[in-house]
């Protein structure tokens, strides 16, 4: 007798989030490949006390659709039943009569400490069932042991343990895209804006928001401000006014209290910026509320739900009933599993903190980046009122900004950054337009040359502007002539060099580096800050515009599915940007729901894409039209030299004989984005100053002592986030250990495992790898009839 299927249940609860229904597809289809039998648990823990036709059975066809909706289509609702142990009786018994022991649910700390709690009691309730008759013995034998995996689903970001919980970002995007046009019409009639978002214990919107759109002040709970905080606010608000800045945005969270334990309401800080015989402000109050909760998910929470509930379909599967119930986090850019309790108490605790006024321990318990942005954010903000950190004459610098390679989201966020420390500590900090191309050829031009000071007025409204108003390009310095750069850096006498860009950027530092050796003007430091749509760069996991173009491509690609469902029987064929390197491509697929994705690192052969065609006439042979959903396919620029987009398109049309039609499309440079993503202009922001932080210990003139710099193998360097840390690699390294110069990528890509889910989810089944081709003196031979393979 066949053994039955496990059954797997998954469910909504708490406040909806953006990418919860990215969590129930990735379960649904992750159990099924599993071979298990997936349930949906409508309207949350109602739901399960409900039963009868709120737990449903799922197919694979019946999540199609799901990553492009917002909030949550299997619903959540709050349920005062499951409070009380008869409403989870009631719930036991559904799960039992379905033959459900195992439940993943996506939600708050609260509704993940309720299912912690039931899955604790759920021995003593199989015993009160088959007690009170309810159910026989041999009913509930086989469902001894309840297993249960959380996921967060919380736009607050405010569990312990994760770096990010699903919806965060999400919300962060929506603030960011409200503040900016609240600036519009705040700088058109010379306003003041008091904007409260959510956040009640935790200030991680308020303060990503603060970062993301240079508001003037914050509030959080974790930090509230010194017992002054109003004359505090007063001359920050005033300072930056008497710069010429015309507008003023204060973002409060709702949590926002002061030092002891007092509210701080919208209305006082509005008070305060419209007092007469003060700052004397037209002020006005916006109370953003639900719309943070709404839309869409951004492509990060796409792709960090879908991961997290793979891992929660494989943690229930291997689950035994000693386990302890499980999170499902994301640190180090890996996804983990956690020890639920712990990371709920963890939570707890921060809020305890905060009602104990010990605001110290509540910054202590949020992670890195929460306190490393709040610095990044002061230093950005009170720049010119804080003495203190102004260094003497003696020890300040002359520091050249310069953008190499494509424009990427975010490189006007770090220039801005990095301008507003150097002022803050006193450094010069000089643009060099036009990268090396425009500091060879038109440094001198008059009346304006290439090589100028900021205007802070203008560079203050840079956060969220896209493209690089510094201008970029991608001629390296052995091209612009490395001796006239070398002459350069020291006719302007700069004493260090930030470049931001992609790999030209990087490759630019190695030949300055290299260069060193004939030209002492180049022994000074110099740091990358990668900038790159492709994520290419030797050094980091992660690069500024990555995520800027990953919404753009989602976006884009939603739309085309929109196009695509509505004949229903067609597929599309979009060619990604990346160059030799497919990780917009592979992160692209997570977040549309690829049928297949073609990336460079594995080449397409006719093989491949006769296994493809052969599939795809399958699905459309037993679509009956019911599905809401178009097909789509991915494809790097430079996945094939032969196999383009418009040729994979025709090649599935030829094949298909009418039975459904191909498309090929293009977004392009659409690709390198307008308004940068909230995630690029924070990060940004934190690591801008990082590097300015790292370019001044080396301190003024330090050519005068070369042989101190070509010691130090990180006076040419890449900052990068690597796990969960900020590091700084040397190049001499990445150049001889890490870098793939004829594909211009790393040796290393942490993100390709991610393209088994894609090819799982998207029910794209095995294939044929490319042969690999042979290269050199093989090659010649082979053609030759002269070896045998």
């Amino acid at each position: 007798m066949a053994t039955p299927k496990k059954k797997i249940a998954v469910m909504t609860s708490g406040g909806d989030s953006p990418g919860m229904n990215a969590v129930v597809r990735a379960v649904v289809r992750m159990a099924i490949h599993m071979g298990c039998d997936p349930f949906c648990v409508y309207e949350g823990y109602e739901g399960l006390v409900q039963g009868g036709n709120f737990i449903r059975k799922m197919e694979w066809n019946d999540v199609r659709g799901y990553l492009s909706e917002g909030g949550t289509l299997i619903g959540t609702a709050r349920c005062m039943a499951f409070y009380e142990r008869p409403g989870r009786l009631t719930a036991a018994k559904n799960l039992i009569l379905n033959g459900i022991d195992a439940l993943i649910i996506c939600g708050g700390d609260g509704s993940l400490t309720g299912a912690d709690r039931f899955r604790a009691e759920w021995p003593s309730l199989l015993e009160e069932l088959v007690s009170t008759g309810q159910l026989e013995s041999k009913q509930v034998q086989p469902y001894r042991y309840l297993n249960i995996v959380g996921l967060v689903g919380s736009i607050d970001n405010d569990l312990s343990g994760t770096d990010a919980t699903i919806g965060a970002y999400s919300a962060l995007a929506r603030i960011c895209e409200m503040v900016d046009y609240i600036e519009a019409t705040a700088s058109s009639h010379s306003r003041a804006f008091v904007i409260e978002v959510m956040g009640r214990h935790c200030g991680w919107l308020a303060l990503m928001a603060g970062v993301a759109t240079g508001a003037d002040f914050i509030f959080i709970p974790e930090k509230p401000r010194e017992d002054n905080w109003k004359e505090e606010m007063y001359q920050v608000i005033r300072k930056h006014r008497d710069w010429g800045k015309r507008k003023t945005i204060v973002i409060i969270a709702e949590g926002a209290l002061d030092r002891h334990g007092t509210k701080i309401t919208p209305e006082m800080v509005k008070d305060l910026l419209a007092d007469k015989s003060g700052l004397a402000l037209d002020t006005r109050i916006t109370t953003l509320g639900h719309v943070q909760r709404g839309g869409t998910a951004v492509a990060y929470d796409r792709m960090l739900a879908t991961l997290q509930g793979v891992e929660a379909v494989k943690a229930v599967l291997e689950a035994t009933p000693e386990t302890e119930t499980c999170v499902i986090a994301i640190t180090e850019n890996k996804i983990v599993r956690k020890p639920l309790m712990k990371a709920v108490q963890e939570t707890k605790e921060v809020a305890k903190a905060i009602e104990a006024q010990d605001f110290d321990r509540a910054m202590s318990l949020r992670d890195t980046e929460f306190s490393d942005q709040y610095k990044s954010y002061m230093m950005t903000t009170t720049m010119g009122l804080d003495q203190d950190i102004h260094l003497e004459d003696s020890k300040r610098m002359k520091i050249g900004f310069i953008n190499v390679g494509a424009p990427a989201g975010g490189m006007n966020a770090a220039i801005r950054a990095g301008v507003a420390y150097c002022r803050s500590r006193g450094h010069e900090p000089i643009a060099i337009h036009n990268g090396f191309a425009g500091f060879a050829r038109h440094h001198g031009d008059e009346p304006l040359g290439a090589v100028r000071h900021f205007d802070w007025l203008e560079v203050d409204g840079w956060a969220s502007k896209g493209g690089s108003e510094i201008g970029t390009n991608r001629e390296l310095p052995e091209e612009s002539g490395i001796e006239l750069i070398a002459r350069l850096i020291e006719k302007y006498e700069f004493d260090a060099l930030f470049l931001i860009g992609g790999f030209e950027a990087f490759h630019s530092i190695s030949q300055l580096r290299k260069a060193r050796a004939r030209f002492p003007s180049l022994c000074i430091p110099m740091t990358l800050l990668p900038a790159t749509i492709s994520n290419n760069v030797p050094g980091t996991e992660y690069s500024l515009g990555s995520d800027t173009c990953l919404n753009e491509l989602v976006a884009y690609c939603d739309k085309i599915k929109q196009s695509a469902s509505a004949t229903r029987r067609r597929v599309f064929v979009i060619e990604t940007q990346g160059g030799r390197c497919g990780y917009v491509a592979i992160l692209g697929g997570l977040g549309v729901g690829a049928s297949a994705v073609y990336i460079p690192e594995e080449g397409i052969s006719l093989e491949m894409l006769n296994a493809d065609v052969k599939h795809l006439k399958e699905v459309f042979r037993k679509d009956r039209g019911q599905s809401r959903a178009g097909r789509l396919i991915l494809v790097n620029e430079k996945a094939s030299r032969v196999f383009s987009a418009k040729l994979i398109a025709d090649i599935i049309r030829e094949e298909a004989h009418d039975r459904f039609e191909s498309r090929d499309s293009i977004p392009g440079h659409v690709q390198q984005g307008g308004v940068p993503s909230a995630m690029d202009r924070c990060r940004a922001v934190r690591l801008a100053i990082k590097c300015i932080q790292h370019l001044e210990k080396y301190g003024p003139k330090p050519q005068k002592n070369p042989e101190k710099i070509n010691k130090d193998t990180l006076s040419a360097s890449v900052i990068g986030i690597q796990g969960a840390d900020v590091v700084f690699s040397a190049m001499e390294h990445l150049e001889e250990n890490e870098t793939d110069w004829k594909n211009r990528r790393p040796i290393q890509a942490h993100w390709l495992d991610n393209k088994e889910v894609v090819d799982i989810l998207g029910g794209r089944p095995q294939y044929p790898l490319p042969e690999k081709s042979l290269v050199g003196l093989i090659a010649k031979d082979a053609k030759r009839g002269l070896i045998k393979e």
